[in-house]
């Protein structure tokens, strides 16, 4: 069964269909060498896309958005009726990796300190000693020129790369795919924190807290200081959207009723 895009949850459509199916139309996309971008969403994207239209408009031409999360799975249950599971970036990334050192595709890694590409690379060379990677590139901290972006697109394209990794946090790295698109000949994703966890730099969340839906819990313990304010204001402006989605859910439904009648 091919992947799917649902109705709209609050600001976008969200990818349906099983964690392999996902998986494996990006694997074909990068075989196919068809230009196509992946977000992998959550909270924070669906929030972001709320307060920024142009944002929400760009998600919404993503050939795939993975529900990351599992609070997004459980709103597309309780708003939209779909029994959707969780295809989350820290087990994409090393399933994709995983499925590039097997099938000998080449991967470019697009973003992050020149550190953590450096880091990338031990790590892979260890664990991955097969990957062929094709290229890394840290860009500068500011907006590229339209010349820059399309030496980067010859840059990529030239590497062979048939997969590419994209390390900029949202909404940055969403933005930057939608704008390489059809200029960059293969299948992008937004990788955001998965890389870090990865390779080390960071711990993911023990088991429990991840089928808890309490990942967000354990990164606001690594990093109070930088995420407090964010985890304070998109998590309870998603539990109200949330709400405010289910309520029109209902009265839709009455009225549906009431006119059957």
């Amino acid at each position: 069964m091919p992947v799917k895009k649902s109705d709209t949850l609050i600001t976008f459509p969200v990818s349906t269909g099983t964690y392999k199916e996902m998986l494996n139309e990006i694997i074909e996309s990068s075989h196919a060498c068809i230009s196509s971008n992946v977000c992998i969403a959550n909270v924070h994207m669906i929030v972001t896309a709320y307060q920024d239209k142009q944002f929400a408009s760009i998600v919404k031409k993503a050939d795939i958005v993975t529900p990351d999360g599992l609070p997004l799975t459980w709103a597309m249950r309780l708003v939209l009726g779909i029994k959707q599971t969780r295809v989350a970036g820290m087990n994409l990334l090393p399933d994709l990796i995983c499925a590039a050192e097997a099938s000998k595709i080449p991967v470019y890694f697009y973003g992050g300190t020149h550190a953590m590409l450096e880091a990338t690379c031990r790590h892979l060379s260890i664990h991955y000693p097969l990957l062929k990677i094709a290229g890394t590139y840290s860009p500068p901290f500011r907006t590229l020129t339209q010349d820059e972006e399309n030496e980067v697109a010859n840059l990529i394209n030239s590497s062979g790369a048939k997969m590419v990794f994209v390390i900029l946090g949202c909404p940055k790295q969403e933005k930057w795919m939608d704008k390489m698109k059809n200029k960059i000949s293969t299948v992008m994703i937004g990788v955001g924190g998965a890389l870090p966890v990865l390779i080390g730099m960071q711990k993911r969340a023990p088991a429990w807290m991840q089928k808890s839906g309490l990942e967000w819990l354990y990164r606001l313990l690594q990093e109070p200081k930088r995420l407090f304010w964010r985890y304070a204001v998109t998590n309870s402006l998603f539990i109200f959207l949330v709400a405010r989605e289910l309520i029109r859910v209902k009265i839709m439904g009455q009225k549906k009723a009431f006119q059957q009648i």
